[in-house]
């Protein structure tokens, strides 16, 4: 059996909260292969998961929620042929779990047959694991939760009179144990976990009211921002918000706050990942080889960052991730695919089954000089709205931030509309900021395109 980040230490074998062991997880894997087999499947892929959490979140210096959760789940995945069925189960008895792959195999029955179905191929199976530190236990107790988001909210509150009311708080915590394993003889397993601080509030003038949040999530709890800088942060971008005004309707160079170049970012994925593009819904299908971004631009898709959010060995068949250069100077070297949407077109699995992993975006520039190379036009530091068409690339979002003369921010703007097309947002970038933000899977700062229309007055 291979097992992610090799033999359970002692520390996580007595972690608090998980009711298995990485090794018993890796059991009842096991269990589920063994009753698929003898039920007559020819193949069979399952996978096995148990997590919990807990949610704080006050508001006006008053708790209003505390949550706590957990979850635990088996899915299985048979196949008889080219016939596949899927079921799952929270019960984790040998009966239910019986009965889990009957009703599994009784769906594959009346399954149409796919030729594309069926088990990765073995040759591409992980066999190295290494240890990505992707958990890091944090025994929060209740009452230190509400400490923090309180100090996270009056951190907020307090940073101009003209905050008037808050959304609130929020300290969380969630931890999680998986294994999966098919019957190719492959067993996986691995623990993560994920904090985070948050906090939104609402400031007032004559001008009217505006709100604006902020928040830290990561993996260890020592990197977290401080509760008291998620505070100020969120409370700043709120009262900066305040006497935004609309815009002529024109023609702007347009720059992207991180998180929303983030968002951008996702169109891309979607648009090269494998269901899109074998079903023809994409604005990049039979990108590869060209030129889809600017000569500026290069994106690694990196599953080995130590503690990253999208980090992992083996992706949710199996099989090995592998760090690749997806965008090299602007040319779309690959694709996101799993075993199946590989097939479908006539390729091989990138070890993308679940999505893209940790994506890097090069920067070219500090945000200051982003914003120098701007000059005149529109700093976006909100979008609103979901006005994107994946089949063609036609992009409008209501959006909200800030006029910028001469490099300069010069006041906010409002109930606007950013409009163009992705095909020609990509291949018009100018410049990716090194203002990158590390609570996200998507490592990307601030992007600048040259040109956009923007709908105002």
């Amino acid at each position: 059996m291979q097992t992610l980040g090799g033999p359970i230490s002692k520390k996580r074998k007595t972690v608090s909260g998980f009711s298995f062991s990485e090794q018993q997880l890796a059991d009842l894997v096991g269990q589920v292969l063994d009753e698929a087999r003898d039920q007559g499947a020819t193949d069979c892929d399952v996978d096995i998961s148990e997590s919990f959490g807990q949610n704080v979140s006050v508001r006006l210096g008053e708790v209003e929620t505390i949550e706590y959760n957990r979850d635990k789940g088996m899915g299985v995945t048979v196949y008889q042929g080219q016939q596949k069925g899927h079921a799952s189960t929270s019960d984790f008895s040998a009966n239910a779990l019986a009965d889990t792959v009957r009703a599994a195999l009784a769906i594959a029955r009346f399954t149409a047959a796919d030729e594309f179905a069926g088990l990765p191929d073995k040759a591409l199976l992980a066999t190295h694991f290494p240890d990505l530190d992707l958990y890091h236990a944090w025994d929060l107790p209740v009452e230190e939760a509400i400490r923090l988001a309180t100090e996270c909210e009056d951190a907020a509150r307090a940073v101009d009179p003209r905050i008037t009311n808050s959304e609130g708080g929020s300290a969380s915590t969630h931890a999680s144990r998986w294994a999966y394993g098919n019957s190719l003889g492959f067993v996986g397993t691995g623990t993560g976990s994920r904090y985070s601080l948050s906090a939104a509030v609402i400031a007032e003038d004559a001008s009217g009211m505006q709100r604006d949040y902020w928040y830290t999530s990561m993996r260890d709890p020592a990197e977290l921002e401080s509760a008291v800088s998620v505070g100020r942060k969120a409370g700043e971008r709120a009262v900066r918000r305040l006497g935004a005004k609309r815009v002529k309707t024109g023609e702007y160079p347009v720059l992207f706050e991180a998180s929303l170049a983030s968002s951008l970012l996702g169109n891309w994925v979607n648009a090269v990942s494998g269901s899109s593009l074998y079903r023809k819904s994409s604005f990049l299908t039979d990108s590869l080889g060209k030129a889809v971004f600017a000569p500026c631009v290069t994106i690694v898709d990196d599953p080995f960052l130590k503690k990253g959010l999208g980090s992992s060995v083996f992706d949710a068949e199996g099989v090995a991730t592998q760090r690749r250069t997806l965008i090299d100077a602007g040319v779309q070297q690959g694709y996101f695919l799993s075993s199946y949407s590989a097939r479908k077109l006539g390729m091989q699995s990138t070890g993308n089954a679940g999505g893209a992993h940790n994506l890097l975006v090069t920067p070219t520039a500090s945000f200051e000089e982003l914003l120098a190379e701007l000059g005149t036009g529109l700093f976006v530091t909100e979008l609103l709205g979901h006005g994107t068409n994946m089949v063609t690339g036609d992009y409008s979002r209501g959006a909200a931030g800030f006029w910028v003369e001469n490099g300069k921010i010069r006041y906010p703007v409002e109930e606007i509309t950013v409009a163009g097309n992705l095909r020609d947002m990509f291949k018009d970038i100018i410049g990716m900021g090194s203002d990158i933000q590390l609570s996200s899977s998507r490592r990307v700062g601030s992007l600048l395109i040259r040109r956009m229309t923007v709908a105002g007055e």
